[in-house]
């Protein structure tokens, strides 16, 4: 109970919702959802041996163990100060450094990712519906969580020119 207080969780914030309590609960809604998703392949479709083999399983394993990385790196990276809350912690600090040097949310980042990397390795057609659904999700969440930080947090602004939100290099 005390690591949830910790976090900022309170019986007075799941009733207002006042940092973001309920962006968790759906957030673990639909990760959960993704998993229990079944595997869908368009009828028909036949993926040649060499494609699969020389692309798409070599494809599925570098966004897989990129995702692994941003995921766990994400979360030692931001130590004290981390929070499933969007709202930041009370004592948190700003964390630009390591993994944060390259993405804003990596620990979304890598759930955005891993999600991708199944929906390939799968060809999946309702995973790769799920992992657009999670992007949106975790973009929209991003953008509630920028706004507290930006409150919070003076350099954030420049931070946010310096580094991209969910995708390393690209967004």
């Amino acid at each position: 109970m005390k690591l949830l207080t910790d976090w900022g969780f309170s019986w007075e914030g799941w009733r207002q919702g006042s940092r973001g309590e309920y962006w968790v609960a759906v957030q673990a809604l639909l990760v959960v959802e993704f998993a229990l998703l079944p595997v869908y392949r368009v009828p028909g479709f036949k993926l040649p041996i060499w494609l699969g083999l020389y692309v798409v399983l070599p494809s599925a394993a570098i966004l897989a163990l990129s995702a692994l990385l941003l995921f766990f790196k994400g979360f030692w990276d931001l130590g004290h100060s981390l929070t499933p809350l969007p709202y930041p912690r009370d004592d948190g600090e700003l964390v630009q450094a390591g993994v944060y040097s390259v993405v804003r949310h990596p620990i979304y980042s890598g759930l955005i990712l891993g999600s991708l990397g199944w929906a390939l390795y799968q060809l999946s057609v309702t995973h790769l519906v799920g992992a657009i659904a999670l992007f949106i999700f975790f973009n929209a969440k991003a953008s509630r969580e920028e706004s507290w930080l930006i409150e919070k947090y003076p350099d954030y602004p420049e931070y946010c020119q310096r580094v991209k939100k969910l995708i390393p290099g690209l967004y």
